[in-house]
């Protein structure tokens, strides 16, 4: 999820005054954040006191990550006493934000989650550390960082340049941001204590004055986000943990929705320690977004062939103005390839692969290549399609595990299934990543985020293991 910079049509404008309007019938909290958010859902075959701590002295932490059907849920437990909420962990973001309200939040266009569990939302009136944030803040100037009209800090009548001389005497105003998919979230900044986990059980730390999107209203974004980037009000950044790093291991899919286990997430310095085989290749560091991590593909090779299909520069490399670049994001569920390559890709793999086509699920599900596999006794079997390899720079490649390119689309029956190859071709890639590595093709594969030599760590592993002997599998006895 990368921010997008835009908000050109006079349709948005009506979205964000409606939007803003509503909030402020709100109490005074209500919202904050908008990034480039392109996940999609997949179908699933049936204790201690306050610490006086500063941020960066905070000890390692250790949180539980759950997945669902299109992303991977961190719980963030905030205010006094504390109050749990499911966001997304996202890598291609700075803002974390949480839904605000009990009956005020007010989701358009989330039907497919009016009855979930996990819309769990935050109420500032229940905490009795929950403050405002205020005009002088640089975390206000962080998020209104443009004299856009049509910012609702600029309406609200506190343009950049009076927060720049902190001449704004009010509350950090209300804001309104959108994603590059379409969603937009409105509402104020604040702060309250964040509780987070150590790396030894029973342990925890809170972190005062954390800060936060309060959100009221949004469009086509039911669950709040946490934001993994590099921006100050990124988590890590917040927690001091910038000049450190994190790490996780992606259970693969066929967990989505087992409460009983969940994917490691450490942050600090027992995340970025390598070892075994962990194989590390260069940050490129983007002009455009320099908060977001990204890496340079220069080859995908598939199957067992000793030739490698070179890639375009775009993919390894940034232009003038700061285009290009592999995004690695977690908050987008499978990986996205610029044209022509993708569709150059699409015929290596119809060249190799023998089993009959499923035109009629690639019309349903949106994915480009299907095919109808065997499945004797309708019992998954190990198939035979080919491998594929991405080799990043540094002389770094990582073959995905099986399972993170063909993904069955529904259970088998009459002894067959169906399965696509969960790729997708880029959608404007002549503007900001040239690519996109998903969180989908990072199942079962431990990536380490070494903030502070600039580097990315791959190394294949069964996440479900991991997950076991750090205590976070859950017996069902």
């Amino acid at each position: 999820m990368a921010t997008s910079f835009t908000t050109s049509s006079i349709l948005l404008f009506f979205l964000v005054s409606l939007l803003i309007s509503f909030n402020q019938t709100l109490a005074s909290h209500s919202l904050v954040l908008g990034l480039v958010h392109s996940r999609v859902s997949l179908p699933i075959p049936r204790a201690s006191k306050s610490s006086t701590k500063r941020p960066s002295e905070v000890v390692d932490m250790m949180e539980p990550l759950r997945e669902i059907r299109d992303g991977y849920l961190i719980s963030l437990n905030i205010g006094t006493p504390t109050q749990a909420i499911q966001v997304y962990m996202d890598t291609g973001s700075d803002l974390t934000w949480v839904p605000c309200g009990n009956l005020s939040f007010d989701c358009v266009d989330c039907d497919d989650y009016r009855n979930n569990k996990l819309m769990s939302n935050f109420s500032p009136s229940r905490s009795s550390s929950s403050l405002r944030d205020l005009c002088s803040s640089s975390f206000c100037l962080d998020i209104h960082s443009s004299d856009n009209s049509f910012d609702p800090c600029t309406v609200a009548g506190c343009s950049l340049s009076t927060l720049l001389k902190s001449t704004c005497s009010r509350p950090c105003p209300s804001f309104a941001y959108t994603y590059g998919e379409g969603g937009l979230v409105t509402g104020t900044l604040t702060r309250d204590t964040l509780t987070v986990h150590g790396t030894s059980p029973g342990v925890t730390r809170q972190i005062p004055r954390f800060c936060f999107g309060c959100v009221g209203s949004t469009y086509h974004e039911p669950i709040g986000i946490a934001g993994f980037g590099r921006g100050a009000l990124s988590l890590p950044s917040q927690l001091g943990f910038l000049q450190k790093g994190f790490s996780h291991c992606f259970l693969e899919f066929k967990y989505a929705n087992n409460p009983s286990i969940s994917s490691p997430l450490v942050i600090g310095d027992v995340a970025i320690s390598s070892k075994g085989n962990m194989r590390f290749t260069s940050m490129l560091k983007s002009p455009m977004y320099p908060n977001y991590y990204y890496l340079g593909l220069e080859a995908i090779s598939v199957g067992n062939s000793t030739s490698a299909t070179q890639v375009p520069l775009t993919l390894r490399e940034f232009d003038s103005q700061g285009n290009g670049g592999l995004l690695i994001d977690s908050g987008t569920t499978y990986t996205h390839l610029p044209e022509p390559f993708y569709s150059q890709l699409l015929s290596i793999f119809k060249s190799m692969i023998s089993y009959p086509r499923a035109m009629e699920a690639e019309e349903r599900s949106g994915f480009d290549l299907c095919y109808r596999v065997p499945c004797p006794n309708n019992t998954f079997t190990n198939d035979l399609f080919p491998s594929i390899s991405f080799h990043f720079l540094n002389n770094v490649s990582l073959v995905l595990p099986q399972g993170n390119h063909f993904y069955a689309m529904s259970a088998p029956s009459n002894s067959t299934a169906v399965k696509c190859l969960l790729f997708q071709s880029m959608d404007d890639g002549d503007y900001g990543p040239a690519g996109v590595f998903g969180s989908f093709q990072q199942q079962n594969v431990k990536v380490v985020y070494d903030l502070e030599k600039e580097r990315i760590g791959f190394q294949p592993m069964d996440c479900a293991t991991v997950a076991a002997s750090q205590g976070l599998h859950k017996s069902t006895n």
